[in-house]
């Protein structure tokens, strides 16, 4: 199968590039390079297109000079403290049709990242259908991308969409993210260098972390199955700062109690939990890792001996 990951030098999508091509696909990445990192390509085998997905004549393009089986819509801008409004919206939402259009013309499955941004602080746990009321521009910019998506689901059914809702996802491949890194190892990084962790007050704030192979399992799943839909991905577990950093004590070996500070923030999330039903019975979906395994993993493979 050939496969088109958008965002595939950042985070998430680089990871999903390279099991795919584990898996014999043929693999185009299309990056703009404006956050990802070509060293998260490194050991990559495919081909790299350089092009903005909120600009049609790269869609254009495309359509006209390439044939895919499926696409990996990965590419977003994720900077969720970002308040460009116009710029958020040209990216996150507005390519998408775009996008549609294209699979539309390639008969070809799309499978994009949606997020828990979509619920703002709406009561837990967050279900696909409930609580779509997002704090910031961000969120609310996810929002609008998965109405696009439903609204061609009901006019398309014969092309699949799906759309995947990633909560606080974490491991190896974010280093390059810089202040948008997941809390994991931005605590990391300041403890591995002996200093205290530094947390909004009180550090009692909840989220659901999921582990990077929990993400890439899910794309996979969503590529076996048949159907269209938006779907949680996560742990359904809420945990919080705290404990995160009692984690990596104990791992780390260390003892640093963490540093408390104000939350600078107006729309800040302060406690995220999946409920996880539609993913289990639809795609067959189940966590492989809580947050103690996938912190334990990651930081072995970021060279660390965790005693396990």
């Amino acid at each position: 199968m050939k496969a088109l990951v958008t965002g595939g030098t950042g985070f998430i999508g680089s990871n999903l590039a390279k099991a795919l091509e584990a898996r014999k696909f043929k693999v185009w990445v299309l990056d703009d390079f404006s956050s990802g990192h070509f060293k998260n390509l490194i050991g990559f085998k495919g081909e790299v297109i350089t092009g903005d997905i909120s600009q049609r004549e790269l869609w254009d393009w495309l359509r006209r000079d390439f044939q895919f089986d499926v696409v990996f819509h990965q590419a977003a801008i994720t900077d969720t403290t970002l308040q460009d409004q116009r710029r958020m919206m040209l990216v996150n939402a507005d390519s998408m049709r775009f996008i549609l259009e294209s699979v539309f013309h390639w008969r070809a499955k799309l499978i994009y990242a949606s997020s828990a941004g979509v619920y703002g602080n709406s009561t837990p746990p967050m279900r696909e259908e409930e609580g779509l009321v997002p704090e910031n521009i961000y969120g609310f910019s996810k929002l609008t991308m998965d109405r696009i998506a439903l609204s061609f689901i009901e006019e398309h059914p014969e092309v699949q969409v799906v759309g995947l809702r990633y909560f606080n996802v974490y491991g190896p491949g974010e280093s390059y993210k810089g202040k948008t890194a997941s809390m994991v190892y931005q605590l990391y990084l300041q403890m591995k260098a002996g200093r205290r962790p530094k947390l909004f007050k009180w550090g009692e704030q909840r989220r659901d972390f999921v582990y990077i192979e929990d993400i890439i399992r899910a794309n996979l799943l969503a590529l076996e199955k048949g159907f269209s839909g938006i779907f949680n991905v996560a742990t359904g577990q809420a945990r919080s700062f705290n404990e995160m950093v009692s984690i990596l004590n104990r791992y780390l070996g260390t003892n640093l109690e963490p540093e408390y500070f104000d939350c600078p923030y107006d729309f800040y999330q302060n406690y995220t939990q999946a409920d996880l039903s539609k993913a289990k019975e639809k795609l067959g979906y189940e966590p492989a890792y809580n947050l103690e395994e996938g912190i334990r993993e990651y930081l072995e493979r970021l060279g660390e001996s965790t005693g396990a």
